[in-house]
């Protein structure tokens, strides 16, 4: 059985908190597991806490797994180049793997980042090297709909940022506004461990697409991977 395994920055620091945000994703890319298990394949995502890790843990996988299908997925952090597309106007995941490896292999700051990561990631992998930008709570935000039935009474929706483009926004205003937005409801103001989750179980791929490229590239690497 073939197996692609994603690596992922997230989860907090115990099992338990990682295999909830792991529920999360598999809700989130339930198409695609779907489809994979169709083609007798398994796509399984783990999350590794601290964005160190989940770089070590992927190339430990390059190292071990050679059979495998290993993939990378991280927050961004800062600004980084928009995702470019093709003649055809549709993204293209192999000249935006150019732009996402030289992010992570960068050193130095970007934005109010104080240094960068400096990874040493091999070129053949480029495609296999994903970004929630700037933060994965970009893919919640996509759609408020589905976070507003999450806190339900007291949420505050016309907080949330409303650009067409998700991936422009700052990574400290994503959180400073579902702070703002969530403060008052019973569930409390928002928090990557206790509600990221079952956000992610709720929230609808199609409208993250519609606002976050680089979603929209993961999803498409994904089901070419499968077929």
């Amino acid at each position: 059985m073939t197996e692609i395994a994603v690596y992922i920055e997230g989860g907090g620091n115990t099992a338990g908190q990682k295999a909830e945000l792991r529920r999360g994703f598999d809700a989130l890319f339930a198409k695609q597991k779907s489809l994979a298990g169709n083609k007798r394949m398994s796509l399984t995502f783990i999350c590794c806490g601290g964005r160190q890790e989940a770089y070590e843990a992927f190339k430990n996988a390059l190292k071990v797994n050679h059979r495998g299908i290993n993939a990378l997925l991280v927050d961004s952090e800062t600004s980084i180049a928009p995702a470019p597309k093709d003649a055809d106007g549709e993204l293209d995941n192999a000249q935006d793997s150019l732009i996402r490896i030289a992010h992570l292999r960068n050193k130095e700051g970007v934005d109010a980042r104080g240094q960068g990561d400096g990874w040493d990631l091999p070129s053949p992998m480029a495609p296999r090297i994903h970004l929630m930008v700037q933060c994965m709570e970009a893919w919640i935000v996509a759609d408020p709909d589905m976070v507003e039935e999450f806190f339900k009474q007291r949420f505050k929706k016309n907080i949330l940022p409303k650009r067409d483009n998700l991936e422009q926004e700052q990574k400290a205003d994503i959180y400073e506004k579902l702070k703002n937005a969530t403060k008052d409801t019973q569930k409390g103001e928002y928090g990557k461990i206790k509600h990221a989750s079952k956000l992610l179980e709720m929230v609808r791929p199609e409208e993250i697409s519609g606002k976050c490229p680089r979603f929209e590239i993961f999803q498409n690497w994904l089901i070419e991977s499968i077929r």
